[in-house]
């Protein structure tokens, strides 16, 4: 029972991370980069903010991912 619980955490400590990292971070920030531009009222912060999801989107991705994906190898491992 320890490894099916182990497999189901990596596989979605995976899907976490990609979503995270690449949908919400990168793909979300470069959006609301391109919103916050296009729109009339210029926020300064909103660029701030939108440019720091992209810089950082691949941080948001692995350590999304490493909160399920770390104890899910440790109960394969100690399986």
């Amino acid at each position: 029972m320890k490894s099916i619980a182990g497999i189901v955490m990596v596989i979605f400590g995976i899907i976490t991370g990609l979503y995270l990292g690449v949908w919400w971070a990168f793909i979300g920030g470069i959006v609301d980069c391109i919103s916050v531009v296009k729109s009339d009222d210029f926020v300064p912060l909103d660029v701030a903010l939108a440019v720091s999801r992209v810089m950082f989107s691949g941080l948001i991705g692995w350590a999304s991912s490493a909160v399920l994906i770390i104890p899910g190898i440790v109960l394969l491992v100690d399986d």
